[in-house]
């Protein structure tokens, strides 16, 4: 087994066993913070990312089975 293996056995054998609320809120922090870094977005998606939400507020979308049929049909062309 390579060190990354044992490392993650030993941390999921130590999570499971403990019942410190604290230590295991401050293990949520980390992951969470870790995983905030992975989804840096520029501001040209941020941009995207709104305009997305705010033309769902506003009703211009179509659900997925609309779109499932639609497809369906341009197939059949």
């Amino acid at each position: 087994m390579d060190i990354t293996a044992q490392i993650k056995k030993n941390l999921i054998s130590r999570i499971k066993d403990s019942k410190d609320l604290n230590f295991l809120n401050a293990l949520q922090t980390i992951f969470d913070s870790s995983e905030q870094a992975l989804y840096q977005l520029s501001t040209n998606q941020q941009s995207s990312i709104e305009t997305g939400r705010n033309e769902i507020k506003e009703g211009k979308f179509h659900n997925n089975d609309e779109v499932i049929s639609e497809m369906r049909k341009w197939l059949k062309k």
